[in-house]
């Protein structure tokens, strides 16, 4: 899709077709079957979470909460279409423009499909993923409503007529990863062996997926990591009133200029107003007096001593500028400057010096007309925007509000959290014993963190304990994100899917196709707290938390996702495999990056001397372009 934003789903209605028992499994509940540690009906109900209603057609389901309207086709069993028009009639009135219609069998489907689906639609009535044999799938679909009513309406009984009987002749067909359904015990077995979503689903799911933290106002320079919850606007006028953009003279009409004796400071009083054909030494950022047409910078411009007629307070000087030696040079002055005699007229006195009392200032000679004063508001008006809401909260954006007086603001964030360790084998100080490793992640992950906006406050190592990770969930709730280390995969000691399953928690990201990280895990608790559940080897868990920080920070105060950075892997070829990998890369003198064919991910060796972390595609021929992730100092 490339850097163009996706269509939002929030102009989408949604009705999800959950209904039914799965014959060819035994009449099991196919909706509830679990693949990659969410159930059928929660991956549909993630792929819609940006919808703007959602009706879910099936058995009643207590785990739905109430911003789900459930309904049931009459009479129960009577096809997708019956159960298509009861989830439309449960969405009420005032529809949305567009419909989104999913089934409950599809592990794989992401709200980034539903987007790209909405995007394909054009000027068509309805738009449909096609598989990768380039067959249109029909429950996997966007329709305008006032299309899906009318043909609705035109076969009178909904009941017993397959989807294809509604189809439009104006409909367009996408080919979507993600269409793999689940009809046999073989297709879920196949689904729960696949990696996972790929990157760019996984980001997708949780910028769009995560619960937003509650907006605060607080002081921006305490927010740091935090995102703007409103659009800031500015309290002041910048500048305040007209200043001086150069060290020189505040002119007032045309030259040449009577200089008085006063001297405009930035900070300091106000020289009086000007009059016509006077002049002002000025300071850079000084306030201007009233009268000034005009700032002559030094570097434009000459004094001539003694000429004229004194400005006002003045004693009369000499009848005509003198030269160095003490005669008279004769010179004469017009409008645009010295005349041909004026090249030894006197330079400017240095600032905070005074000129001579009746000294003339000139331009020098084809000197550009250009006016050095800085408007009061050219940079930003009073009630001009500074930043749309979703800004990260920087150190240019402290600075830039404190410029219009705005200290404060409505922002979501910092994410505040809790680093998990995990396994009897980790050992933080001490002596090691026995079967003891050296915690070499746990002291470094708050730098990290903190490099990715995110605020670490506290980090506990938990033993394998059968349960332990359901007390660890239990008290989540005093943080916006736990960072668990280990205990993500399969094996007899990887408790914490079991503990996610348990609590009820929502899943978000269940794996991810990419070598390191396809254990990696990311839910979100009934508090609202996202558990991100990393590898255990510290590189694996390193370059999954800097692939994924930047969307979990940005779901949680939606921040606005910043552009990645992306440049040619000079030997890509070598490095890339069946699925996506993350290696260390150094900087190519000729520009893009070179990466290490290999890594040992059970220590950050690796990274020493590279200057961050590369993202190659399987199968990346030399040349592709990767995403660079920087790796903090």
């Amino acid at each position: 899709m490339g850097n163009r934003a996706a269509p939002p789903l929030e102009r989408a209605d949604a009705v999800v077709l959950a209904g039914g028992r799965a014959s060819r499994m035994g009449g099991v509940d196919k909706p509830g079957i679990v693949v990659g540690g969410r159930s059928l009906l929660d991956a549909a109900l993630a792929a819609v979470a940006g919808c703007a209603r959602v009706a879910v057609v099936g058995p009643e389901r207590a785990e739905l909460g109430p911003d789900v309207r459930q309904t049931r086709e009459e009479p129960p069993g009577s096809g997708p279409v019956a159960a298509l028009a009861a989830g439309l009639d449960a969405l009420g009135a005032e529809p949305s423009p567009l419909v989104v219609v999913l089934a409950a069998d599809l592990p794989f489907l992401t709200a980034d499909t539903m987007r790209r689906l909405i995007d394909h639609l054009g000027t068509a009535d309805a738009a449909f993923a096609a598989d990768r044999d380039g067959r249109p799938q029909y429950l996997i679909g966007v329709w305008r409503r006032g299309a899906l009513d009318s043909a609705l309406a035109a076969l009178g009984s909904p009941v017993n007529h397959p989807m294809k009987a509604l189809v439009p002749a104006a409909s367009a067909v996408l080919e979507l990863p993600g269409t793999d359904d689940c009809d046999t015990a073989e297709q879920v077995l196949r689904a729960r062996t696949v990696l996972g979503d790929t990157l760019d689903d996984a980001r997708a799911a949780l910028r769009t997926g995560l619960t937003p933290l509650p907006a605060r106002t607080t002081a921006l320079a305490d927010a740091r990591g935090a995102a703007l919850a409103e659009p800031l606007h500015a309290a002041g006028p910048l500048p305040r009133f007209d200043v001086s953009a150069m060290d020189g003279y505040a002119v007032a009409g045309p030259g040449p200029w009577r200089i008085r004796r006063d001297i405009g400071y930035a900070g300091g009083e106000r020289p009086a107003g000007l009059e016509p054909g006077e002049a002002v030494r000025i300071a850079t950022g000084a306030h201007l007096p009233d009268g000034t047409t005009r700032v002559v910078r030094d570097e434009f411009a000459t004094l001539l001593p003694g000429s004229g007629t004194p400005a006002r307070g003045e004693d009369p000087g000499p009848a005509a500028p003198a030269r160095a030696d003490g005669s008279s040079s004769g010179a004469s002055v017009n409008a645009e400057g010295p005349g041909p005699a004026a090249g030894t007229g006197q330079t400017e006195p240095p600032l905070g010096e005074r000129a001579p009392a009746t000294a003339i200032l000139a331009l020098l000679p084809d000197s550009p007309l250009r006016d050095d004063i800085r408007r009061q508001g050219e940079d930003r008006a009073l009630g001009a925007e500074i930043a749309p809401a979703g800004t990260p909260v920087t150190t240019a954006l402290i600075s830039a509000a404190a410029s219009v007086e705005v200290t404060t603001a409505a922002v979501r964030g910092p994410v505040r959290a809790r680093i998990i360790m995990t396994g009897d084998e980790i050992r933080a100080d001490g002596p090691l014993h026995a079967g003891q490793t050296r915690d070499s992640i746990g002291p470094i992950l708050p730098d990290l963190l903190a490099a990715c906006g995110i605020t670490a406050l506290d980090r506990v190592h938990l033993r394998d304990t059968a349960h332990g990770f359901d007390a660890v969930l239990d008290a989540a709730h005093d943080r916006d994100l736990l960072v668990v280390v280990g205990a993500t995969g399969g094996g007899a000691a990887d408790q914490l899917r079991g503990a996610i399953t348990r609590s009820g928690a929502r899943i978000l990201v269940p794996r991810l196709r990419l070598r390191p990280g396809g254990s990696t895990v990311v839910a979100e608790t009934s508090a609202r707290t996202t558990v991100l559940g990393l590898p255990g080897n510290p590189y694996a868990a390193v370059a999954t938390l800097l692939a994924l920080a930047e969307a979990i920070v940005a779901g949680r105060t939606g921040a606005t996702p910043a552009t990645a950075l992306r440049g040619p892997l000079h030997n890509a070829a070598e490095i890339a495999g069946p699925v996506p990998r993350v290696v260390p890369a150094r900087h190519a003198p000729e520009g893009g990056f070179r990466g290490d064919p290999a890594v040992r991910t059970a220590h950050l060796g690796g990274l020493v001397g590279r200057d961050g972390l590369v993202v190659v595609p399987a199968g990346a021929a030399d040349g592709a372009l990767v995403e660079f992730l920087a790796l903090p100092g």
